[in-house]
């Protein structure tokens, strides 16, 4: 009995471990990489630890493109299109879950089939829309548009956790004379809390780690994000017309950073809101 826990706890470490490799891994050599010269990225036999630790790949990067100004243009772009969308969805999935009107099912099972649609589908239609609104690289433009994406999810998580919020509270508040604004504000807003700021994170990572529609619908030089830099990167001709590896690890570390320390600092908060409800 002894001997087939033992093996059970071997084999569940082994398997662990593999997993640990797997999704780790990539991230070291990346960092490693950030921090090797360029000439000793690809040396035979690999180097697995810093040999020659240098910031010279940070500095090109620098050179090479406007990092402060899409860094800046990342975070707006992320807390604004999060804010937004959290708001909005907050009022959407109160109505979906509080009021009894018809159609209120068939509202939620539209937005929860829109999360399953490719965005590739809906790309052109939106590019001619905002083109024709002159949303096209602009601030509120992009936040509008990412909002939109990530509002039938965040109505899809809050509406089953506003559900299970008991409406004998708001009975009582509104029997105490509270209005709809007071009960919002006193009553929901506060119980709602942990999914609220769980929802904005996970928005934020969501929007930070875009691609394609900054990539369209950010064209200029001062609307454009990170990500879109680093395909800039990407396609950047070098001396020995391969890929400049040192500035596009360089780039990825300047990208995985900011999340990681957010999700790191907010880990307990996003599983907390996700799994369990906020009734205490």
């Amino acid at each position: 009995m002894r001997l087939a826990r033992a093996v059970d706890s071997a084999l569940l470490a082994i398997a662990v471990f593999i997993f640990l490799f797997i999704v780790l891994f990539p991230f070291y050599w990346i960092v490693l990489s950030s921090f090797t010269p360029k000439y000793e990225l690809f040396t035979i036999p690999p180097r697995y630890w810093f040999s020659t630790f240098t910031l010279e790949n940070y500095q090109a990067l620098a050179n090479s493109i406007p990092l402060v100004r899409y860094f800046v243009n990342s975070l707006l772009f992320a807390a604004g299109s999060s804010l937004v969308s959290v708001a909005a969805a907050f009022l959407a999935s109160y109505a979906l879950a509080r009021i009894q009107f018809h159609g209120a099912n068939l509202i939620f099972i539209a937005f929860v089939i829109s999360i399953a649609l490719p965005q590739i589908g809906g790309l052109v239609p939106l590019f001619e829309l905002f083109k024709s609104t002159n949303l096209i690289n602009t601030y509120h433009g992009l936040v509008i548009l990412m909002s939109s994406l990530v509002l039938p999810f965040t109505i899809w998580i809050l509406v089953p956790f506003l559900r299970q919020i008991p409406y004998e509270i708001e009975e009582a508040a509104i029997m105490d004379g509270a209005r709809l604004p007071q009960l919002f504000w006193f009553i929901t807003l506060p119980i709602m809390r942990p999914a609220l700021v769980t929802m904005f994170i996970i928005n934020f990572i969501i929007a930070w780690n875009e691609l394609i529609y900054p990539l369209v619908f950010a064209t200029s030089g001062s609307n454009k994000t990170l990500s879109v830099g680093l395909v800039e990167l990407a396609v950047q001709p070098t001396a020995g017309g391969g890929r400049p590896w040192d500035l596009l690890s360089a780039m990825s570390v300047v990208m995985i950073v900011p999340i990681l320390v957010l999700v790191l600092l907010f880990q307990r908060l996003i599983v907390s809101g996700l799994t369990r409800g906020a009734i205490k």
